[in-house]
């Protein structure tokens, strides 16, 4: 049965499952799973199957996302939908789809609906909601983490295989340790938020929930680009995961430093995490994470709480009342710091960020409990704020540090309760941590969430340039079989994969060309569509003498494909459009020649 996203999508390409299908599932198991709490709101579902009809009428299967249906967590604008961040008085209606939807969207996912969490994104427990607790699939009497809890359960139940979160201080990792799922936190600025309800602005990160490392990534380099209407997004390309590196160097915390809180069997499944890794070939170094902790104090404790007293300030002036007394005492402190506060603050921050600079130079990434234990409804309800803070030892420090996070199942306790830890590193190196984490999560053997099926074998890497080979992404008469392609085998090229742009490309027919040849232009994000590409691989003695030979207005730049990567590529220059049929409904060249040779 194809349960994660990979296994869907091939199910589509191959024919032998339709998106429609793909979506009535998820609706029936939704319905199935009787848990109102999971979604604050859904979709019609007729409106999704026609969706999904309409996809596969498009011919587009090579979308990386080619029919996944996906949840969003709820403050995360989708179009059409409300946004409450779980705060009735706050809600509105999106008009548009925040910046990573609609890249989901342009990728092939469709939107099932928006899911539950913790009010205002406030809290790592899953239960500070009116839209009530969603349930634990793996183990019901348990808290389901947060405060992505809806996108988290929602995948560990197997309801979509992907989901939307947010991270500012663990909401993308917590819920996934506790689901038996992988969370995926982005390098801060890597995905626009723009169209998020911010939680702390400058710390928010959209986050990944998916059965497998794969699935995660394929999301992450569906959204990962730079956003004009995100003051913070950055240029971070996400890359390519390759081979898991040999000599990985793991940094861990000394025997002193490891809090547990009394937890004796997530204590033994991190040191049985520690073993894995070790006979994985990484090597693992002690070091000393009090500067973590120390920064991890700041969020809290610092003036980053008036940020999230910001993002709620409307419905806390109006309606007090209507704020989860939890959350609301929470954002309340954030009325307390001074000036002078968030100065010191930023000054310290800014010392312990070079001592964490320091430690990665010295370690490739941190490997660390992604919670010290868990905790029951009944327990949390009972200590609402001293138990959500320990969830958060190891995941508070994260983002005011720039580091990136990858959250992996790691085993289940002799309670049946899911043990995780996360992969952290530098900000930046998000593709490290899915080397490692890929074959950590595989070697565990652990099944799918809470859906006891087994995971499926890693998949093939996607193929790679060598050492001195350049990767050339062709558009048109240079495709396999098509006219010139000769001359790139004529240079002993050889065909990659056959991929798709991001989104952020216009195909034009361009006039008077012998052989006839497209266009691709590059156009601001939003206005594009993803095109049919070849990439190829060229030797680097070769390539020189190539880019002399392309002739005007053809010109060599850089492509950004849809999974994130950026390789050399043909581009037009922007006069020679002028007056040029736009093809980009067609998707790519293939399909304008067939269409053309049809009517003729």
């Amino acid at each position: 049965m194809a349960e994660t996203v990979a296994e869907i999508i091939a199910a589509h390409r191959s024919g032998t499952l339709t998106p429609e299908q793909t979506v009535a599932r998820s609706f029936a198991r939704i319905r199935a799973n009787g848990d109102d709490a999971v979604f604050i709101s859904l979709r019609p579902e007729a409106e999704v199957l026609a969706e999904a009809r309409a996809l596969a009428a498009s011919g587009n299967t090579a979308l990386p996302l080619y029919g996944v249906p996906v949840a969003v967590k709820d403050n995360i604008d989708v179009a059409g939908l409300p946004t409450t961040a779980a705060c009735p008085a706050f809600k509105y209606n999106a008009i548009h789809d925040a910046t990573a939807v609609a890249r989901l969207r342009a990728a092939g996912a469709l939107v099932i609906g928006k899911t539950n969490l913790d009010q205002f994104a406030t809290g790592l427990v899953g239960v500070r909601s009116p839209y009530g607790v969603p349930r634990n699939p793996a183990h019901p009497e348990m808290i389901p983490g947060g405060s992505s809890s809806g996108s988290a359960v929602a995948v560990a139940a197997g309801l979509v295989p992907l989901a939307l979160g947010t991270d500012t201080a663990g909401s993308g990792r917590v819920p996934a340790g506790i689901n038996n799922i992988v969370g995926l936190k982005p390098s801060l600025g890597m995905i626009s938020t723009h169209g998020v309800v911010p939680a702390c602005r400058t710390l928010d990160c959209v986050s990944v929930f998916a059965l497998t490392v794969d699935d995660a990534w394929t999301a992450l380099s569906v959204m990962a680009a730079p956003d004009p209407a995100d003051h913070y997004s950055r240029h971070r390309p996400a890359g390519t995961p390759g081979a898991m590196p040999a000599h990985i160097k793991l940094g861990v915390p000394l025997p002193g430093q490891r809090l547990f809180f009394g937890d004796k069997q997530f204590e033994r499944g991190y040191e049985l995490a520690l073993e894995r890794l070790a006979r994985l070939g990484c090597e693992i170094i002690e070091t000393d994470i009090e500067p973590f902790y120390e920064t991890a104090r700041l969020l809290y404790d610092g003036p980053w709480v008036a940020e999230r007293t910001i993002a709620a300030q409307p419905v806390l002036s109006s309606a007090p009342e209507e704020i989860h007394p939890v959350t609301r005492e929470i954002i309340l402190n954030g009325l307390r710091p001074t000036a002078i506060d968030t100065f010191q603050a930023l000054y310290k921050l800014e010392r312990l960020r070079r001592i964490a600079d320091f430690k990665f130079k010295q370690i490739d990434a941190l490997a660390l409990p992604t919670a010290p234990t868990a905790y029951s409804l009944q327990q949390v309800l009972a200590d609402p704020i001293q138990l959500n803070s320990r969830l958060g030892t190891y995941t508070n420090f994260v983002n005011l540090l720039d580091m990136c996070g990858l959250a992996l199942p790691a085993a289940m306790t002799e309670a049946g309760l899911p043990f995780g830890i996360t992969l952290l590193a530098a900000g930046g190196h998000d593709a490290r941590l899915a080397e490692i984490g890929r074959v950590f999560h595989a070697d565990t053997d652990l099944p799918l969430g809470a859906l006891k099926l087994p995971q499926p074998p890693l998949s093939p890497l996607a193929p790679q340039s060598g050492d001195n080979e350049i990767a050339l992404a062709v558009v048109g008469a240079h495709l396999s079989g098509l006219p010139l392609n000769g001359e790139l085998r004529a240079l002993g090229g050889r065909l990659l994969e056959t991929t798709q742009t991001a989104a952020d490309y216009q195909l034009y027919a361009l006039p008077g060309t012998t052989p006839a040849k497209p266009g691709l232009v590059r156009v601001e994000s939003g206005q594009g569509a993803a095109i049919e590409v070849e990439v190829w691989a060229l030797p680097m003695t070769a390539f020189g003498a190539f880019i002399d030979a392309v002739p005007a207005p053809m010109a060599i730049g850089t492509v950004s494909l849809a999974d994130g990567r950026s390789v050399k590529g043909f581009l037009a220059e922007g006069a020679a459009i002028a007056g040029a049929q736009n093809i980009s409904g067609f998707g790519g060249w293939r399909k304008y020649l067939a269409r053309e040779k049809a009517t003729v």
